[in-house]
């Protein structure tokens, strides 16, 4: 597969390359009601970002869409911040970690 035919990021709009790390992510989460719901392909960094930024409930609220994931202040620095890496491009999330409610 080329650069142009890789997969687009929708959070961070990078191509997600053959070998980048990569995850599904449910726009509403599994457990607030989303396993049937939409699912959206993203690179492992974006994905670990949104639940390292938000919880289960945060996201079920009021985020369950790119563009309202955009609109959180910490998604869109990272996104900022990330669009200036490689497509390939993984590290650890920093920040609080996951909480659960």
């Amino acid at each position: 597969m080329t650069q142009a035919e890789d997969p687009i990021c929708p959070l961070c709009g990078r191509p997600i390359p053959p070998g980048a790390k990569r995850s599904a992510h449910h726009l509403v989460p599994r457990l607030k009601g989303g396993a049937r719901g939409p699912v959206v392909l993203l690179h492992q960094i974006c994905h670990n970002e949104i639940h390292a930024s938000m919880t289960e409930a945060e996201l079920a609220r009021g985020h369950a869409s790119i563009e309202a994931l955009r609109t959180h202040p910490r998604i869109a620095r990272f996104v900022e911040w990330v669009a200036r890496r490689d497509p390939a491009f993984h590290s650890r999330s920093a920040g609080r970690g996951r909480r659960r409610r």
